[in-house]
C-alpha cells in the first residue's frame, strides 16, 4: 500500500566539481571565499578577519583552508610582495558564493518575473543552438563521465555554465548596481 505518491520536479540544479562542492563543505572556507571576494588579504589578515568575525583559528588552519581552496581553483594569488626575509603572498577569490535564500512568499510575488525569464532563456537557448550547437555538442563529447552521475547532462551543463560565466561578468561589469543605485 502507498501511503504517499508525488512528483517531485527538479527545483535546484548545482553545478560544480566534486573538488569544488568538498572544498565549499566547511564554514570557515565559506567565509574565507566572502572576505576574499572583495578584496586581496594575506594570510595574516584574513586570520585577523576570521577572529573578528568569531572564528578562532591558529594561523596554521587559516593557511590550510586556504591552501584548500586553492587547490579547489576557487582563490588565487594576487599579489607578491618582497617581505623583511621572504615573500609576502596576497589571495583574492575567483568565486562568488550566494548562500541565500528567498523570503518563504517570495514565490507568489517573483511569478511573472520567472515567466519573463523562463522566455528569454528559452529564446536564448534556441539563439545558442543555432549559432553554436556543433561547438556545444563537439565540446559536451569531450567531457569525461561524472563520478557520480549514470545519466549525463553535458549540453544542458555546458549552456548553464555559459550563462553563468555571462551572468558572473556582467555583475562584475556594475551592471546589477547600477540598474538598482545599490537600494538592495
Amino acid at each position: 500500500m502507498t501511503l504517499l505518491e508525488t512528483d517531485v520536479p527538479i527545483r535546484n540544479v548545482i553545478t560544480t566539481s566534486p573538488e569544488k562542492a568538498k572544498a565549499l563543505d566547511n564554514d570557515v572556507r565559506a567565509k574565507v571565499l566572502d572576505m576574499l571576494a572583495d578584496r586581496e588579504m594575506t594570510i595574516d589578515e584574513i586570520h585577523e578577519e576570521l577572529t573578528r568575525r568569531g572564528e578562532e583559528k591558529v594561523e596554521t588552519t587559516v593557511r590550510h583552508h586556504v591552501n584548500v581552496l586553492k587547490e579547489a581553483g576557487l582563490v588565487e594569488i594576487a599579489r607578491l610582495e618582497d617581505a623583511s626575509g621572504g615573500t609576502l603572498k596576497y589571495y583574492k577569490s575567483n568565486t562568488r558564493v550566494f548562500a541565500y535564500v528567498l523570503p518563504e512568499d517570495s514565490g507568489d510575488e517573483l511569478t511573472e518575473a520567472r515567466a519573463t525569464v523562463r522566455a528569454g532563456v528559452e529564446s536564448l537557448v534556441e539563439q545558442l543552438y543555432r549559432d553554436h550547437g556543433e561547438t556545444i555538442e563537439a565540446v559536451a563529447r569531450e567531457m569525461k563521465p561524472c563520478a557520480y552521475c549514470e545519466t549525463q547532462h553535458y549540453e544542458e551543463f555546458i549552456v548553464r555554465e555559459l550563462v553563468d560565466r555571462a551572468l558572473t561578468e556582467v555583475g562584475e561589469a556594475g551592471t546589477f548596481d547600477e540598474l538598482t543605485d545599490g537600494s538592495a
